[in-house]
């Protein structure tokens, strides 16, 4: 069955997204976890995986153009040449909802697919406003609250407690004129929804892993990371396997959903080879002869004022590409996105699951640690004497021995004096 390729929520307050380029042309093949087009809103641009195999059709949206979240905007057919126009969504009779504006199931990470009512924090028929919460989400990484995003009265809930809602689908109305009778229903009872994914249709053999290339093999830049999805880390991190592994195979980056057969395979015999031997992760240590940091978020305070930022963009700059840092001081997170090059105030707040850890650990009484492995790359930051002391904790599937010791030392060299980083 064909799939509808829709425009994501990426932000509980985006209303539409912007196509900045697609990534595979029409008739072209793609699978499950492909980066299939990259979009920009008013916080990030990111890449969106197709969410079913087959082949891309229907592109009816181009480069430049701006989308509402939920539109259809291509889609992935089980032929090259299937042409029928993109499923709409299912008519609705007239009096079977009440006019007014569809609040949707929000993508809250790149690897979320749907997300669990927890509740509804507003009546039906009662009046919201814009920044109101509305009801409370469910997804693998929180539970968090969303809110109404504009202002008017509740007329229809879609979706009840306990409801496993897709990305995209409607769970709301709100209408500008109180309803005289608020619609509640549950999912079972008909949602306007987007086409859901069907199950993989059994084929005659299985789509064959990808090609080893017969060029050298492809690795990550020294001072990168290894390129891959979010969600291919998570369950790559969630299997114990090793993104490493691929790189030395030879097989190209950036490593997508598809990758993962051979991810498993080369898993497979490595344990063969060292039984009972298990990807043990790595601890780098460094330290600076002097805090450089402090006097330089002193001297740009008028311009740039947020600490949090300044750090961020000189972690992020060391990995060497666009990524997301969520930087962690006193028990608080904040996430933030840091685009390619090396102005600090280009630094944004993200709602996308972070590629890297920065613990700010500056102001505490430690003068060490050593933590393990967690989901993702650590760096941390403590004092030292005049200087710092840093620390890098990550595992094999994160990146390279090579790769961790550039990201240490390139941030290690900015902390001691971040004029570099200009430069």
């Amino acid at each position: 069955m064909p799939h509808d390729v829709t425009m994501p929520q990426l932000g509980m307050a985006q209303d539409a997204g912007k196509i900045v380029s697609w990534l595979k042309a029409p008739g072209e093949k793609v699978a499950k976890g492909d980066a299939l087009f990259e979009v920009e809103t008013d916080k990030a641009t990111m890449e969106v995986e197709a969410q079913a195999s087959g082949f891309l059709t229907h592109v009816s949206a181009q480069a430049g153009e701006d989308v509402p979240v939920g539109q259809a905007i291509a889609r992935i057919s089980e032929t090259a040449e299937e042409d029928a126009p993109a499923a709409a969504p299912a008519p609705q009779a007239a009096d079977a909802l009440p006019e007014g504006r569809e609040i949707t199931m929000p993508q809250l990470g790149m690897a979320q697919d749907s997300g669990v009512i927890v509740g509804w924090m507003v009546e039906p028929g009662a009046q919201v406003g814009e920044d109101d919460p509305l009801f409370e989400v469910e997804t693998d990484k929180a539970t968090m609250e969303v809110p109404a995003g504009v202002s008017g009265y509740l007329a229809a809930t879609l979706a009840q407690k306990d409801d496993d809602v897709p990305v995209g689908q409607a769970v709301a109305i709100i209408s500008k004129e109180k309803p005289a009778n608020p619609v509640s229903r549950t999912l079972a009872e008909g949602a306007p929804a987007p086409t859901p994914e069907p199950e993989a249709a059994p084929s005659p053999a299985p789509e064959a892993p990808p090609t080893k290339p017969a060029a050298p093999p492809v690795t990550a830049p020294a001072t990168g990371r290894i390129l891959t999805s979010p969600k291919l880390r998570r369950v790559a991190l969630e299997k114990g396997l090793d993104l490493g592994a691929l790189v030395k195979a030879g097989y190209p980056q950036p490593y997508h959903m598809r990758d993962l057969e051979a991810l498993e395979e080369l898993g497979a015999k490595a344990s063969a080879a060292a039984p009972g031997v298990a990807a043990q992760g790595f601890r780098l240590e460094a330290a600076t002869a002097q805090d450089g940091f402090a006097p330089f978020a002193a001297s740009v305070a008028e311009m740039l004022s947020d600490a949090d930022a300044l750090l961020a963009g000189l972690a992020g700059a060391s990995l060497g590409a666009p990524c997301v840092v969520a930087v962690e001081r006193f028990g608080a997170m904040r996430a933030l996105a840091v685009p390619a090059g090396r102005r600090l105030s280009a630094v944004t707040e993200a709602e996308a699951a972070p590629d890297l850890l920065l613990r700010d650990l500056r102001a505490s009484a430690l003068s060490g640690l050593s933590l393990g492995v967690e989901d993702m790359p650590v760096l941390s930051v403590l004092s030292k004497g005049d200087g710092l002391a840093l620390t890098l904790e990550c595992g094999p599937h994160h990146m390279t021995p090579a790769q961790a010791i550039a990201l240490l030392s390139e941030f290690a060299g900015r902390m001691q004096d971040p004029l570099r980083h200009l430069l």
